[in-house]
């Protein structure tokens, strides 16, 4: 059997031809973090390419070498040079577009013939528009529109039916009056040398958190643990936009029993931080990350499986977490398993930011899809969950668990429930079938 999967990071300056000896077999090719700044006209060659990642490369324009490759479906260009897109540059078989961090001011007509396309990460370009061929786009489920230069938002762009996780923070938008909410003035503002910095806890697209100890606790936090965890921001722009945005989103949700807590934050000139409470060690991740296959869903560690009451349970914080962010005009835009964390006791905890964008800065139609849109991410999770129980064990917690999941996916947005709804629903079940969850 052939070679499937190539990865070369050598500083190449030219496509390998011998890569072509390849084409009956190779199906991933990874040519990241090289010199490359053309591809050949003869791609398509390569007709068994199902995945192509080109990022960190010098690329200045993307050419429609790609749009004959008859089995491309996930392309990468992150962190390139790009300034141009070709028409019909991309195949139409397109199911995940990586353009993150390039210098991209228009996209092309044809991009609305990516009839397949699900996940698309356009942060940090230099739009100023999208194209409203997009509207064609009805299985998108995942757009990554920030740090760009849009100074609206198409209305189409909240009428996509599969819409479920949108960030666009980071955009000069025009607004009629609002202004932020952050909380950045009120919050209590520490130094580095405040803090004793230990073990990493964890890194993600924004950030390093780590475990630290207060060396100077603020008199305001005198009684609370010393230890406590801190995400220290990467200064960069990444595929859900920039840093200072999640930031002020973080900040302007303030605080709610199912959001990890933050106490304070880090704003020396060359450095941006969150100093939160510490997660007790029983708490664990409810999901993994998508893979490659299956996209926008999340995964799950093999035998994982559910009861339902504790998927009731963790869905009513979840709700409830959902409820008051969108009343404090905060959307988070990556609702899901594995940005959650639970116990043994089925309590949930939410948290990054990352995704997260400003809702002040819509009109009031917008922002209301904004909710829509996130209840459909909602609906996806407790569908993931759903298909993780034993069918015969809690059969009717299921079928109504299900009735909801149906609600919260429905194509039209204006007939799926608000998160308060949702709230009031889950409480229903539990009362109904004999739980004893609090809210």
């Amino acid at each position: 059997m052939g070679i499937k999967r190539l990865q070369i990071s050598e500083s190449l300056t030219e496509f390998p031809s011998e890569i072509f000896e390849l084409a009956d077999s190779l199906e991933v090719l990874d040519l990241s973090n090289n010199k490359l700044d053309r591809l050949p006209s003869d791609l398509s060659r390569l007709h068994q390419l199902k995945i192509l990642f080109l990022s960190n490369n010098e690329f200045e324009h993307i050419p429609d070498v790609m749009f004959d490759c008859p089995e491309l479906e996930m392309i990468g260009f992150k962190a390139n040079r790009i300034k141009t897109v070709a028409e019909n540059a991309f195949p139409l078989k397109t199911r995940w577009l990586i353009l993150t961090d390039n210098q991209i001011e228009t996209l092309p007509e044809s991009m609305g013939q990516l009839y397949r396309l699900q996940k698309l990460a356009l942060a940090g370009n230099r739009l100023v528009a999208l194209p409203n061929s997009m509207a064609d786009c009805k299985r998108l489920e995942l757009a990554r529109i920030s740090a760009n230069q849009l100074i609206s938002l198409p209305d189409w762009l909240f009428q996509l039916p599969r819409l479920s996780w949108l960030a666009f923070d980071g955009n000069p938008l025009l607004t009629s009056g609002n202004t932020s909410l952050s909380k950045n003035d009120s919050m209590i503002k520490v130094q580095m040398k405040d803090l004793e910095l230990g073990e990493q806890l964890g890194e993600g697209a924004s950030g390093v958190i780590y475990r630290a100890k207060w060396l100077n606790q603020p008199d305001s936090l005198e009684g609370t643990d010393s230890f406590v965890a801190v995400k220290l921001f990467k200064g960069e722009v990444t595929s859900d936009g920039y840093p200072k945005d999640e930031l002020n989103c973080c900040l302007t949700a303030g605080d709610h029993p199912n959001l990890i807590k933050v106490v304070a934050q880090i704003a020396e000139k060359d450095q941006l931080g969150l100093v939160m409470e510490l997660i007790p060690n029983t708490f664990y991740n409810l999901g993994l990350p998508p893979s490659l296959v299956t996209c926008t869903r999340d995964t799950f560690s093999e035998g994982t499986q559910f009861e339902p009451e504790n998927i009731t349970k963790v869905m009513l914080d979840m709700a409830d977490a959902m409820s008051h962010l969108h009343q404090q005009g905060v959307s988070h835009g990556d609702v899901y398993a594995h940005n959650t964390m639970i116990d043994d006791n089925a309590s949930a905890l939410f948290g990054d930011f990352g995704a997260s964008s400003d809702l002040s800065q819509l009109p009031v139609l917008q922002k209301e899809a904004m909710e829509s849109i996130e209840v459909r991410a909602f609906g996806c999770l407790l569908d993931d969950l759903i298909t993780l129980t034993d069918p015969g064990v809690g059969s009717e917690i299921l079928s109504d668990l299900a009735v909801l999941r149906d609600d919260c996916m429905q194509s039209s947005m204006g007939s799926r429930p608000r998160f308060s709804d949702i709230k009031s629903k889950l409480l229903s079940v539990s009362e109904l079938r004999g739980g004893a969850l609090v809210c």
